[in-house]
């Protein structure tokens, strides 16, 4: 809950609204798992917020590491849903990629989560669950949105989640410490701008609006020249970045008059780009471009003044990488169908 939502559960049971403080502190500093460990609250009171509420901490049903040190995680999400959450270390920093929808509605070709299809929202208890409750709590730096979902599809409580990391009564991280991917959905993206200064990251994957569709069939509602024009209204030199994905498909987004479409269609924002290698998926006939082809698409976007840089691929063995998210069931995670790779989990 956000503080203000506290301040309703505070009147609610008779506390001064400033309680809500107090409550804060209990859930997103001291991180307490249940209601009677908040000792500075009368006992009466404690039983009243038992009776009609929780803490709603729950930790992950099961974890499954990969060689390359990334971890998968899937939460269960009541009443019998689950979601994954990705852990990736790396040498200077470590992120967590967190979910935001259980499957999703935007049924981009070269995405597994998409292929799931959409189930439910999460709400900003669930997002937030996959931040405290992870084991990793204390040891990663940065939070994406780039788990299974459209984080601008569920914006309400998206940011009540984002709320709660960077206000002073929660985490109080730095909003440089959070980044939002969205494929483009124009309500949720003005309003991130407006409202928020985290890190924003765009799924692009083609510069001639005919093939993004193809790829992405949310162009036809949101294509990606207005999402570029609106972009362009905004300042990112400063506190936001701005990001582009950009998933390479051998002979079909990767050639050379591809990287000079992308660097006219991108000229004059400050931004960057990302090349990512496909992570074959079932259903498709996409295929990865090969890392030389992957490195001259890099170099041509250089050239013309566009920065860019190619992701290092991680956990694509526990199908923890870039577009390989899904639980293809609704069903609770003691369900063997939710992990298709049971041995692999501890």
């Amino acid at each position: 809950m956000t503080l203000d939502e506290l301040k309703e559960v505070a009147v609610g049971v008779g506390l001064p609204s400033y309680a809500a403080r107090q409550l804060a502190d209990w859930l997103y500093k001291k991180k307490v798992t249940s209601i009677g460990e908040m000792t500075n609250l009368a006992k009466t009171k404690r039983a009243l917020l038992e009776a009609s509420y929780e803490v709603g901490a729950l930790p992950p049903g099961r974890e499954m590491k990969s060689i390359d040190g990334t971890v998968k995680y899937l939460f269960r999400i009541p009443p019998d849903y689950a979601v994954e959450t990705v852990y990736i270390p790396e040498k200077e920093r470590a992120t967590l990629c967190v979910s935001s929808q259980v499957g999703c509605r935007m049924n981009c070709l070269f995405c597994m989560t998409g292929k799931q299809g959409f189930s439910a929202n999460l709400t900003a208890g669930d997002i937030i669950n996959q931040i405290q409750s992870v084991p990793v709590l204390e040891q990663f730096t940065n939070v994406v949105f780039m788990g299974m979902g459209e984080p601008f599809d569920n914006t309400d409580e998206l940011f009540n989640a984002l709320n709660i990391m960077t206000s002073d009564y929660g985490y109080g991280w730095s909003p440089k410490r959070i980044t939002v991917s969205t494929i483009g959905i124009m309500e949720g993206l003005r309003r991130f701008l407006d409202e928020s200064t985290c890190h924003l990251a765009v799924s692009l994957h083609s510069p001639y609006s005919d093939e993004r569709r193809s790829l992405m069939p949310i162009e036809k509602a949101y294509p990606a020249a207005e999402i570029i024009r609106l972009l362009k209204q905004y300042d990112f030199s400063h506190q936001r970045r701005v990001s582009f994905e950009y998933i390479l498909f051998e002979n079909r987004n990767d050639s050379p008059t591809h990287a000079e479409a992308l660097a006219r269609m991108l000229r004059g924002l400050e931004c960057r780009v990302n090349l990512i290698r496909f992570h074959t998926i079932p259903g498709t006939s996409l295929e990865s471009s090969s890392q030389s082809r992957m490195e001259q698409f890099r170099d041509a976007l250089n050239m013309r003044g566009i920065t860019c840089t190619i992701r290092t691929s991680r956990g694509e063995d526990i199908l923890a990488a870039c577009g390989m998210l899904s639980t293809t069931e609704k069903n609770t995670p003691e369900k063997s169908s939710l992990y298709p790779h049971k041995e692999l989990y501890l």
